[in-house]
């Protein structure tokens, strides 16, 4: 069966439940959040897989994993997972409804990555020029971040496309020209 399949039908499925009861976007800051953790703590998917763990702790270390102890509908969605035994794929199930909210939303994932810290004035006339290049209406979730080996320069990303406008990417390309010469 499609892995992919299965986390997009229950994440959408979550997304208009969230949406009748009015807080898609509580629940869009919840697995944001969840997603994050997992991202930072490898452990959290092998205890959320491990079939020792008890389902109410399950439960109870998603829901504070999500940073939301008290969201009901959170829970219940927990709870359903945990019944049908698809509590494993929350971290998928998670992507997915962040997805889905920002197709929905319109919200643009931008990452700047320079290979030193940018100060104040070149991030915010790079968040201008990225804004005037999205569609009218949108908005942008907007992260920098540095890595020294871009040598200089910078790269933009949004969403699955990439801008490179790095000094190790100019490096790579005249190397690749000198090396097809």
């Amino acid at each position: 069966m499609n892995e992919g399949l299965i986390p997009s039908r229950y994440a959408k499925a979550l997304f208009k439940v969230a949406q009748q009861k009015q807080c898609a976007p509580e629940i869009y800051g919840i697995v944001k959040q969840l997603a994050l953790s997992f991202a930072t703590q490898p452990a959290l998917n092998q205890t959320i897989a491990n079939p020792f763990v008890a389902a109410e702790e399950k439960v109870s270390l998603i829901m504070t994993a999500a940073g939301t102890p008290d969201n009901a509908l959170f829970a219940d969605f927990l709870k359903m997972l945990i019944q049908n035994k698809r509590i494993d794929l929350i971290r998928d199930i998670a992507l997915a409804y962040a997805e889905i909210y920002r197709k929905e939303n319109n919200i643009f994932v931008v990452k700047v990555t320079s290979a030193k810290p940018l100060d104040d004035a070149e991030l915010q006339r790079l968040h201008k020029i990225v804004a005037d290049h999205l569609p009218a209406g949108s908005t942008t979730e907007f992260s920098a971040d540095t890595d020294p080996a871009l040598i200089g320069g910078f790269t933009v990303a949004i969403n699955n496309e990439r801008l490179d406008a790095s000094i190790k990417n100019e490096l790579k390309q005249l190397r690749l020209k000198l090396i097809n010469s």
